[in-house]
């Protein structure tokens, strides 16, 4: 049986995303124009992306602390795009499949809607990393990351209800944001660490948001899913759940040749 979960929040946590990322788009497309101008004129290339291009591409603040960028070449720079691109086409992969799910399809269509804004997110993504793998004399990566994409297949046929789902769906949001945040200190141009640094603390924000939501439902505590929230009611660690790290780790980043396309 499907645990129930209150709309509200899904609902209030979809506009602040969508806040976020609204907020913080310019800095993903000033990223991009830069990388743009400096492949132009480095490699001789013209643009691969178009105004617009990114249409409601999602992102975050740069992250801070992410370290100095190592030497690296512009084949390193093409591969970690082509890396989280694949991650990016593995998140698109999971989330499309949620929304297929009978208890989501047939659900409120608040999770519904949550669920496909997520999706649309993680599409933007990709098409951003996609749009600089070519600027650096790359090709697109369209596939996803082969390592995460063997866990998704095993962990699909377990899916039975909300709690699988978020589960999963952590753990790409994990991978992804520690990739990010690794990367940020792996790219040569200093417009790809701010491209990899807006994007980085979204997923990180999904992941902090899925945490709390897992929390809850392992708790059989689905009813304290709710805005605003009951503060007497909720565990003392509600607080704290989402944020389980002072620094966001890097132990677990995929490589940046993970996900290159061969």
């Amino acid at each position: 049986m499907a645990e129930p979960i209150d709309t509200r929040l899904l609902q209030g946590l979809t506009e602040q995303s969508e806040d976020l990322h609204s907020d913080a788009t310019r800095l993903t497309r000033a990223a991009l124009d830069e990388y743009a101008d400096t492949a132009a004129e480095r490699y001789g290339r013209r643009r691969w992306w178009r105004p617009g291009f990114l249409g409601g591409v999602a992102a975050g603040a740069v992250l801070l602390g992410a370290g100095r960028a190592t030497a690296a070449s512009a084949a390193d720079d093409v591969m970690a795009l082509q890396t989280a691109a694949s991650l990016e086409n593995l998140a698109v992969n999971v989330y499309t499949t949620a929304a297929g799910l009978p208890f989501i399809q047939n659900g409120n269509a608040v999770v519904k809607a949550f669920v496909e804004k997520t999706n649309a997110q993680h599409a933007a993504h990709a098409r951003a990393f996609n749009a600089a793998a070519v600027n650096a004399g790359g090709k697109p990566q369209t596939g996803p990351d082969p390592r995460y994409a063997a866990v998704v297949q095993q962990a699909l046929p377990t899916i039975k209800g909300p709690a699988d789902v978020v589960k999963l769906a952590i753990t790409l949001e994990d991978v992804a944001a520690q990739t990010y945040t690794k990367n940020v200190s792996q790219v040569s141009e200093p417009a790809l660490r701010r491209l990899f640094g807006s994007v980085a603390p979204v997923e990180a924000q999904h992941k902090a948001v899925l945490l709390a939501v897992q929390a809850l439902l392992a708790g059989n505590a689905a009813d304290l899913v709710v805005l605003p929230p009951d503060a007497a009611k909720l565990p003392a660690a509600a607080g704290s759940v989402g944020f389980p790290d002072a620094f966001y780790p890097t132990k677990d980043a995929s490589p940046i040749d993970e996900g290159a396309v061969k």
